[in-house]
């Protein structure tokens, strides 16, 4: 018997979030409940359905962080919910870090910006 399960995270930006999904092959859904085992419901802010038909989502913390929702302990089984999470996390931080980059310009006038890979 498993249950949703909330994990608090850095991730602040619901359409940052939404877009690092897509770019990862997800089909991000907005608003709704997850549901867990029994009457365990849980809203959600931003949510996927991952391929073996579970679904994750994303909640808003009164810290204004989004908190991973879903099935963690069922998940959690398959050995590829860290390896998911770590990917996610990483297309979310680089997606930040373009952000972050693009709005140099506007506080330093006459910045560089050039991305190598």
């Amino acid at each position: 018997m498993s249950h949703l399960s909330i994990l608090p995270t850095v991730l602040r930006d619901a359409d940052l979030l939404a877009a690092s999904l897509t770019g990862l092959g997800f089909r991000p859904r907005w608003g709704g409940e997850l549901q867990g085992f029994a009457d365990d419901r849980q809203a959600v802010e931003l949510q996927v359905c991952l391929p073996n038909g579970q679904a994750l989502g994303w909640r808003r913390q009164s810290d204004g962080s989004l908190a991973l929702v879903g099935d963690l302990q069922r998940l959690g089984r398959s050995g590829s919910l860290q390896r998911l999470i770590g990917r996610i996390t990483r297309a979310y931080a680089a997606r930040q870090a373009l952000a972050d980059a693009a709005a140099l310009p506007a506080v330093l006038p006459g910045a560089l910006i050039e991305v190598h890979g």
